[in-house]
């Protein structure tokens, strides 16, 4: 059965050999259509996992992205039984349950079955003949461990020739973990092949086993330590036989170290080396033989409390270190720094426009959170600014430091005591190299800052003292930090107030000309658009010449973030229906918005239903260029805006991304207390693209 011509809603990944890597490609291809908006499914035709009586690992990993939600059994297709028992049999009952899952999907992501020669005459060929049957352009996953770019390039061309006599059609190839040092030569051999193509090198975090997939290889437990932390990846394996000091010579950050229970002597030291300032973070310790230490160290060590994983096994050295050696890892769903480094990887390395022009997709014209939250990550990543976050001492604050940094987001400063942030940052497995740390306590600058904030508010009176005691505090200093360009927004709120995070910016920053009102919006991210709603988190009771104010700023934000501004002005009554001061109040400032910016289109007072249900404003409004697909919405007060995206947040399961400051000279933004580590991975893309589109308009330069 030959590929149709016409757009697909499908994208099927195969792989030509054993441990390609495919769930690393297969997770990249499902952030990308996540982003394309739509329902998007997975399927995975063959899963051996379902025979042995486990779950698919691959399945789970896909499962738990947060655009897919479908269950466990419904993407699944048949067994690797069932292939080897009738396999045109099982090709029928796939192919019917991929359309059931097809059906309730704009757009479904198969991945093809691991490798293990199921089927005749190969394991490619039946992947093959099953995509023909599903009308599934191919992405073609390539092992390109060890080979040479002629290799590579060999392996493609055999594989696109086995994927065309199956009647398939293969659209990409993705050489996968090559060499770092061939991977400019393989991605130009590739060109030779005639479908697009690309190359990834090898990442040893995403081969790299956990010390809990470690253990498991080995039939050891936890002997001491946080088993939260066996999660933790081996990047390295040493056997740590020689004397203490060589040992600790040799370490490295992410290793596991292998040594008998009775030495005593090294476990100690590990131990201790791994609580130290200045000595690398280790993945864990592997006591082998199957000795416990002696019930003395055993009672120093638990008094040490350490956190760091002590497994024991029962072999030898020789085989606990074959074992260790040979124990691959999979990047799993709850694998959080392998999904990162994939995601990573693949947004580095794949052209996302040529790969979904290539497998030409039907796409819907909607926004889905997912894709919203994508294209604000895409867009700080294109143009890279620096943000401050003073909160650096905060554990959500650390985990989303360490997946900004993987994800190449922003530049980051963070705010506070050195030595704890290090400590929490290791006790979290985050790599602070590329980060700087500043103390305001023992800072050179904060003299200097002391000094520009007496002169910026000397009409005040604000004594040197009084600067110097002012700028010791976070808030203060991130600010000072941004009003002097050392960085170009700050980030703040998951400790402090909404008000000591924005009292500095009032007081350093201002707001810009021609603005009076600092002002804040969410983006309310519904199932298939984006709304803005304003203000809900900081003038409690504006005045009409504020709600203008509000108005204006918010359009600006939606604008600047890809939504195009219709504005509806809320009340409680439509039109001229209602009277009395809070509809006049918001009528009020629907004239000022029209006079001040007459490009806008704005419609005022309006109920929030005629403002974004058609049907509503078709009885309501029936010329209105607004009602009825209002983008802009904002609110009458505080109470009211603050309980509506609440309410709409919570029952109709929306994603609220903010709040976010507007109306500042420079972008400071405040964070809920109850922030989630992807409400600070947001924030911050948020206050990077604002950055960027300040840096643009004043025609500035990256600092």
């Amino acid at each position: 059965m030959a590929l149709d011509t016409v757009a697909s809603n499908s994208i099927y990944v195969a792989s030509s050999a054993a441990e390609t890597g495919k769930s690393t490609i297969a997770l990249g291809l499902l952030a990308i259509l996540s982003a394309t908006g739509g329902r998007i499914g997975v399927f995975r035709p063959i899963s051996r996992a379902v025979s042995e009586g486990e779950r698919d690992y691959i399945l789970e990993l896909l499962l738990a992205h947060d655009s897919v939600d479908l269950s466990y059994d419904e993407c699944i297709g048949v067994t690797y039984d069932q292939v080897n028992e009738d396999a045109e049999g099982a090709i029928s009952e796939i192919v019917a349950r991929f359309h059931a899952v097809q059906a309730q999907c704009d757009t479904v992501l198969v991945v093809g079955s691991d490798y293990t020669d199921v089927g005749n005459p190969s394991e490619l060929g039946f992947n093959a003949r099953i995509a023909a049957n599903l009308s599934s352009p191919i992405v073609l996953a390539l092992n390109a461990s060890g080979r040479s770019a002629d290799e590579v390039v060999g392996s493609a061309e055999h594989a696109l020739h086995e994927v065309s006599a199956a009647h398939a059609t293969a659209v990409a190839v993705v050489a996968n973990r090559c060499e770092p040092d061939l991977l400019n030569g393989i991605t130009k051999a590739l060109k030779a092949i005639p479908v697009a193509s690309w190359a990834l090198p090898e990442v040893p975090i995403l081969s790299a086993p956990t010390m809990g997939e470690l253990s498991e290889a080995l039939g050891g437990y936890l002997y001491s330590g946080d088993a939260d932390l066996l999660d933790r990846e081996a990047l390295n394996v040493m056997v740590g036989g020689m004397t203490v000091e060589h040992i600790l010579e040799r370490l490295v950050d992410g290793t596991a170290v292998i040594t008998p229970a009775d030495r005593s002597d090294v476990l100690l030291a590990l131990v201790n080396a791994n609580a130290a300032q200045g000595f690398p973070r280790l993945a864990g310790i592997i006591l082998n033989g199957g000795l416990k230490p002696h019930p003395m160290i055993q009672a120093l060590v638990n008094g040490l409390n350490p956190t760091l994983p002590i497994i024991s096994c029962e072999q030898g050295t020789y085989d606990t270190a074959r074992i260790a050696a040979h124990t691959r890892g999979r990047v799993a769903y709850q694998s959080a720094r392998k999904i990162e480094a994939a995601l990573a990887l693949m947004e580095e390395h794949i052209d996302v426009d040529q790969i979904l022009k290539e497998v030409d997709l039907d796409i819907p014209a909607v926004v889905t959170p997912q894709m919203f939250e994508y294209q604000l990550v895409a867009r700080a990543k294109a143009d890279r600014r620096h943000i401050v976050l003073p909160e650096g001492e905060e554990d959500r604050i650390l985990r989303a430091t360490g997946h900004l940094l993987r994800r190449g987001v922003a530049r980051l400063t963070l705010l506070g005591d050195i030595d704890i942030v290090a400590k929490k940052a290791g006790a979290l497995d985050i790599d602070l190299t590329d980060v700087d740390v500043i103390d305001p306590l023992t800072s050179e600058l904060t003299e200097q800052f002391a000094q520009t904030y007496a002169e910026l508010r000397k009409h005040k009176n604000v004594a040197l003292d009084r600067a110097r005691d002012l700028m010791r505090d976070v808030s203060y200093f991130g600010t000072m930090m941004v009003h002097l360009g050392m960085a170009d927004g700050m980030v703040s709120g998951a400790v402090h107030t909404t008000a000591h995070t924005i009292r500095p910016s009032f007081e350093i920053i201002k707001t810009k000309p021609g603005v009076s009102t600092v002002s804040s919006v969410f983006f309310m991210c519904l199932a298939d658009e984006v709304l803005t709603y304003g203000d809900c988190a900081v003038v409690p009771d504006p005045t009409d010449t504020q709600l203008a104010d509000i108005a204006i700023s918010s359009a600006e934000t939606a604008s600047v973030f890809g939504i195009d501004p219709r504005i509806a002005m809320l009340s409680y009554s439509t039109g001229e229906s209602g009277t009395g001061a809070d509809v006049d109040k918001v009528r009020a400032a629907t004239e000022m918005v029209r006079e001040r910016s007459p490009e806008l289109l704005v419609e005022g007072p309006i109920q929030y239903d005629a403002a974004i249900e058609p049907s509503v404003a078709a009885t309501k409004m029936p010329d209105s260029p607004v009602a009825g697909k209002a983008t802009v919405l904002i609110f009458p007060d505080l109470n009211t805006g603050n309980n509506t995206y609440k309410a709409v947040q919570r029952s109709a399961g929306a994603i609220a991304i903010g709040p976010v400051l507007q109306g500042l000279n420079k972008p400071i933004n405040d964070l809920s207390r109850g922030a989630l580590v992807a409400d600070i991975v947001n924030t911050v893309a948020i206050t990077a693209i604002q950055a960027q589109n300040l840096a643009n308009s004043a025609g500035g330069q990256d600092k």
